[in-house]
């Protein structure tokens, strides 16, 4: 196996000297660097869709550039080290995976998926299986580590058939709500809607974040060709009636259909 010793310590060196001889550097806080960090991890989540592994290789060292550098700053608060937070996460990895480094047997993955949550709620004493959710994680990547959770205690439709029944339901709400011009009880139950279907796609392996992303994308790609037909038959989107788009959009479709996205 490589060892990797060599390289790690240069770029920790390389940390201890940007935060004593760079102002920049010098300045920066947990706080200020936190934005920048989402901002990393979005880039690599880019480069990760696009299978662009030299930007991947980037931007994994970026990523990795900030975790030295909130670990330096907690060693200058006398927190923890750089070494403290290597230490730590091989002996959870140790612990979390028992069927590895110990005498438990497991059959699957989701055999796998249960023990974790078992081990992490026993370890730190949570008293909810949702203790370890993020409250800063967006709406809809929220929704499907909720229901990730609860399935491995067993709260868990039996066929998606269930979950899907589950969906009309709430469509069936949604528009009882709209008819009522209950403005309140639409969003309530408009939100109902969105989480049975993030919960349906789990039962045909879709990933609701990644789906959707996809789907945004592919609608920038149409609406912009939309706007250079127009431009190329001297238009503008904004005086165009919807019926002129809703043919560009067709042709758009259709000379797009092979588009990755």
């Amino acid at each position: 196996m490589k060892d990797y010793k060599e390289q790690f310590e240069r770029l920790v060196n390389i940390m201890n000297d940007l935060r004593e001889k760079c102002p920049w550097d010098q300045k920066q806080t947990i706080h200020t660097l936190r934005p920048l960090t989402i901002e990393e991890t979005y880039e690599l989540g880019d480069a990760i869709e696009k299978q662009d592994w030299s930007e991947m290789k980037e931007e994994i060292g970026d990523i990795m550039l900030h975790l030295i550098f909130y670990s330096k700053i907690a060693e200058e608060q006398n927190q923890f080290t750089i070494s403290d937070v290597l230490d730590s996460i091989s002996e959870k990895m140790i612990t979390r995976h028992p069927h590895i480094y110990g005498n438990v047997f497991v059959e699957n993955e989701e055999d796998v998926k249960r023990n974790w949550q078992k081990i992490k709620l026993q370890k730190k004493g949570k008293k909810s299986v949702l203790s370890g959710v993020p409250s800063g994680l967006p709406a809809l990547i929220k929704s499907t580590r909720i229901q990730e959770k609860v399935k491995h205690v067993g709260f868990e439709w039996d066929d998606k058939k269930d979950a899907w029944n589950k969906v009309k339901e709430e469509l069936q709400e949604f528009q009882e709500a709209e008819n009522d011009n209950d403005v309140v009880n639409m969003q309530a139950e408009f939100g109902d809607v969105l989480f049975s279907l993030v919960n349906y796609a789990r039962y045909v392996n879709i990933d609701p974040e990644t789906a959707l992303d996809k789907t945004n994308k592919k609608f920038i790609q149409r609406f912009q060709f939309i706007e250079t037909q127009a431009k190329a038959q001297n238009k503008s989107v904004d005086t165009m009636s919807l019926e002129e788009m809703n043919i560009l959009w067709e042709k758009a479709k259709s000379e797009l259909k092979n588009s990755s996205l």
